[in-house]
């Protein structure tokens, strides 16, 4: 364990004797004793070392210590540094007003208490390792910080490369079951009408099961169509975010039976996909939230567009989310709402009120979205080589 801090004090007086019966007075293991005989020399100390506390003579030639006080008090490093005043006894209370007004906190008359002087020197010792120790924290807490940003901005980079390699996959995917299940089931249904024109028309057993085929396979389609737009729907890349929350509310309400209203721009907006894609996700994760949890029985949609952002609000009738509910880590649909605005420098508002329903806000700002690639994201230190 490192010792306490050692200490600088200064004691300017132009008398030897005194100078030396001060230091010996004041003299201990946890301070370094600084003389200075003029209020020059006490300048030049003052230049070179910082001090806990300085004592100032008041009658000293050429430059007394009202005009050395006054310089002190010019340096930044020394504006606050104590200065305790030391005077004669016949010096009035008019030139004590001037110690004061010169930047002193005590001013002492000699012959001086040695008790009375330790003590009131061992005072600003102590507030200045207090000062010093709180410093050090802060500047510790300011490191501290800067390291929790620096991680911040490559867990960010990190999760956004994660959510974009999950999105691609994700439109793989869907590429691959629409284009490939989709069409082994089309060939398939074109089969079973080349097979149901074949038939002899009298056996109604053969005939049925083809036409419970059919649906198998129709239903199958639907599956196929329903699966492969819930991992990237086609129409996003068609027509544009407005147009796919349309589809969506209205997919939504024919699914769920909730009605959905939605007031969007009559023109779709100019957004990369980034931000299409999160918007439509939110959507989704609110809408799946209202039917899932709230019991809501209608929900309205809005976007609306600024100078600098463009807001997307989702606001249902159901129970209201709680604030148990908001702060809970368990609740992963509302953390991916909020994770999928942070990651493109958005902001996600999520209300309730008991038995007034939920409302969520929406707002991601208009700037360019870079998706961070895999060589970005290892040089940010979040993965390894």
């Amino acid at each position: 364990m490192p010792g306490p801090l050692k200490c600088n004090v200064l004691i300017v007086e132009d008398d030897p004797h005194m100078l030396l019966a001060l230091r010996e007075l004041l003299d201990a293991p946890d301070r370094n004793i600084v003389a200075a005989e003029s209020g020059e020399d006490a300048l030049r100390s003052v230049l070179k070392n910082d001090f806990a506390v300085i004592l100032l003579d008041v009658k000293m030639p050429d430059m007394d210590g009202f005009a050395t006080a006054r310089l002190i008090r010019e340096r930044e490093s020394s504006r606050n540094t104590p200065i305790i005043f030391l005077t004669g006894a016949d010096e009035d209370a008019v030139s004590s007003f001037r110690g004061y007004e010169a930047g002193a906190v005590d001013y002492l008359v000699k012959p001086m208490v040695p008790e009375v002087l330790r003590s009131k020197v061992s005072v600003f010792i102590d507030l200045y390792r207090y000062n010093a120790a709180l410093t050090r924290e802060i500047a510790e807490h300011k490191v501290i910080e800067e390291d929790l940003r620096r991680v911040e901005e490559r867990l960010r980079a990190f999760a956004a490369h994660i959510e974009s390699v999950r999105e691609d996959e994700r439109t793989r995917l869907a590429r691959e079951v629409h284009d490939e299940l989709g069409q082994a089931l089309t060939g398939l249904k074109m089969d079973l009408s080349w097979l149901e024109k074949r038939l002899p028309k009298a056996p109604e057993v053969p005939a049925g099961r083809v036409k419970s085929m059919f649906r198998l396979v129709d239903a199958t389609i639907q599956s196929v169509r329903r699966i492969s737009s819930a991992l990237r729907p086609q129409v996003l890349d068609d027509v544009g975010l407005v147009g796919t929350l349309k589809w969506q509310a209205k997919e939504f309400q024919v699914r769920t039976g909730i009605r959905c209203k939605v007031d969007l721009p009559s023109e779709d907006l100019a957004l990369d996909q980034a931000r299409s894609t999160a918007a439509f996700r939110i959507l989704q994760g609110a809408l799946s939230n209202a039917a899932r949890h709230a019991g809501a029985t209608r929900v309205d949609i809005s976007l609306r567009v600024n100078t600098d952002h463009f807001i997307l609000k989702i606001v249902d009738n159901g129970r209201g989310v709680s604030e148990a509910d908001l702060r809970n880590p368990k609740s992963l649909g509302l953390r991916g709402i909020r994770e999928r605005a942070f990651l493109l420098g958005g902001n996600v508002d999520i209300e309730g009120k008991g038995g007034k329903g939920t409302t969520v806000s929406l707002s991601i700002p208009h700037r360019p979205w870079v998706k961070p690639s895999l060589a970005a994201t290892r040089r940010s230190g979040m993965l390894g080589n």
